[in-house]
């Protein structure tokens, strides 16, 4: 299998994620459906940056459970993951997958590219 481009990635995404979504929030409801719809929960992912909020620390493991209950932002999906005993929300795109089915990951990687992550894809 060919590694995609990004103008393959972008067309496929704009074909299969966002095609009636017309506004900023249209479009962060139809990535929380397609997260949602991608990823076999649960699994592990590792903190790749780290923010004042949620409190991870980068290269810290943790496992994600699911989606959040509503969409917090136009501009970041969060994800549920379990941490010294509590669920909370934590951006998806502070996370890395790790050891996870093809869908997972491609809707992972998908996500990081559309968010400006490109770079983190792996």
């Amino acid at each position: 299998m060919t590694e995609e481009t990004d103008e393959e990635r972008n067309k496929r995404i704009r074909r299969e994620i966002l095609t009636d979504a017309y506004n900023a929030h249209e479009m962060a409801i139809s990535w929380c459906y397609h997260l949602e719809r991608e990823m076999f929960f649960p699994f592990q992912a590792r903190c790749i940056e780290e923010r004042t909020i949620p409190p991870l620390r980068e290269d810290e493991e943790v496992p994600v459970v699911g989606m959040t209950d509503e969409v917090v932002s136009n501009r970041e999906m969060f994800v549920l993951v379990e941490w010294m005993d509590r669920e909370f929300g934590v951006p998806l795109s502070q996370l890395e997958v790790l050891d996870v089915d093809s869908d997972t990951r491609q809707a992972v990687d998908d996500w990081h590219y559309w968010n400006g992550n490109s770079d983190r894809l792996g």
